[in-house]
């Protein structure tokens, strides 16, 4: 017992250096580039080739908008893998020092286990009258969340049958790994698309106000940056962040104006089973109805206006462009830590000039959270059509009983007339 001890002890003393270093990302960068800008020096090198390829990815962004929702929700699915599989191979090239076995198997299990129940979930919740047509799916979705809890715990045994004399500590480190990047990426793509539904307006204004802050943000600190902002991020300047945070707030503003006078991008996306496609037709809310605000005295006295026509939507982006210039950034700052911690530069060499898909989305996932709770705590009522949909899934006599009970409801608040036969 003694001696037991005194070998967790030794193992608790054990420092970062102990960690097998993690191969650097090669240069992906285009040799088409690298020619182009051979005579620049590598700050304007670098400056050209993060332009260039955000211009062409903002480019693809917009193409995918126009494509419609469903193509957004296959884009965040890609991007969710692709995020995953990054930090996942962090792990992987440690753990795979020690060969030891199933990290990468299990990762993939578990990982394709939470999307089934996510997934799942989102069927359940948007696709009510689909399932009702087919058997198969009925069944699938009434025991749902117990399979998703089998698939799960076949994956925990399977982990626990792995386990390695010598490496327990080590094992279960890679077990939390897993599990730390499935609530990272997963859970936070899934509030993702939780905010698509509530209209594509939801899913653009903020992941576009993280975009905005992350290019003006570089903007203002590569020309103006002086003043170090956090020591986890040495190149992040405090005239970057401000500056990042004015510019934000404005863009928001503008593109939620604009957004705002179109159906497409305001009304909540909605499946509709007859031609199986999804649909973003409705009446707008009173969000984005074009309502006159009194200006406050002094701005009265600045611009020389009584009021502003402006839609309340365009309030709301303030809210959204402020959490994503002053906390957003808080994700890239936690990624920067963590990249420390591996003595990396990037996550990956995916995107020349900006390395992987998690160096470009580590602010995005915690705007997502922000949002879904923003939307449930300040936006979010009772919803008719979800409510309906549910009511028909419903077994003949049940919704009988729901018909009564609404009816004598009614009758009650003197709605309908007692006389009225149902």
């Amino acid at each position: 017992e003694v001696d037991l001890e005194e070998r967790l002890a030794e193992l608790d003393l054990r420092s970062d250096s102990d960690i097998p270093d993690v191969p650097l990302p090669t240069d992906s960068t285009p040799e088409i580039l690298k020619r182009a800008l051979s005579g620049l020096s590598a700050r304007w090198k670098n400056w050209w080739i993060r332009g260039i390829l955000t211009l062409a990815m903002i480019s693809v962004f917009f193409l995918i908008i126009y494509l419609g929702s469903f193509m957004l929700m296959l884009l965040v699915l890609s991007i969710q893998v692709k995020c995953y599989h990054e930090i996942i191979t962090i792990g992987y090239r440690v753990y795979h020092s020690y060969d030891l076995p199933w990290f990468r198997s299990l990762s993939w299990y578990f990982l394709l286990c939470v999307n089934y129940f996510f997934y799942g979930e989102t069927v359940a919740d948007y696709f009510a009258t689909f399932v009702q047509r087919r058997e198969q799916l009925q069944f699938l979705i009434r025991y749902h969340r117990f399979i998703s809890f089998a698939l799960y715990l076949t994956g925990f045994c399977m982990f626990v049958l792995s386990l390695v004399k010598k490496h327990y500590r080590l094992q279960f480190y890679m077990f939390a790994w897993t599990h730390v990047t499935l609530l990272i990426t997963v859970t936070q793509s899934h509030l993702v698309i939780q905010n698509l539904f509530e209209g594509m307006i939801w899913f653009l204004v903020p992941i576009s106000s993280v975009i905005c802050n992350d290019i003006t943000a570089y903007i203002f600190g590569f020309f103006f940056g002086r003043t170090p902002l956090i020591k986890l991020s040495p190149k992040k300047t405090w005239e970057g962040f401000i500056g990042g945070f004015f510019s934000t707030v404005v863009f928001g503003f503008i593109f939620s104006y604009f957004l705002a006078q179109h159906q497409y991008f305001v009304c909540p996306v909605e499946y509709n089973s007859e031609t199986n496609r999804f649909v973003t037709e409705c009446e707008p809310s009173e969000l984005f109805q074009m309502k006159k605000y009194s200006l406050p005295p002094l701005l009265q006295a600045v611009l020389g206006w009584e009021t502003v026509d402006m839609y309340p939507f365009q309030m709301h982006s303030i809210a959204l462009s402020t959490f994503a210039s002053l906390i957003g950034p808080f994700g890239g700052f936690f990624a920067s830590g963590f990249k420390r911690a591996f003595k990396i530069k990037d996550f990956a060499d995916t995107i020349p000039g900006h390395g992987g898909i998690m160096d470009r989305f580590d602010c995005q996932y915690l705007m997502a959270t922000f949002v879904h709770v923003y939307i449930t705590s300040f936006i979010r009522g009772p919803n008719p059509s979800k409510l309906l949909k549910q009511l028909l899934i419903l077994q003949p006599e049940q919704q009988l009983s729901v018909y009564k009970t609404l009816k004598s409801h009614l009758v009650e608040k003197g709605i309908l007339q007692p006389s009225l036969r149902g």
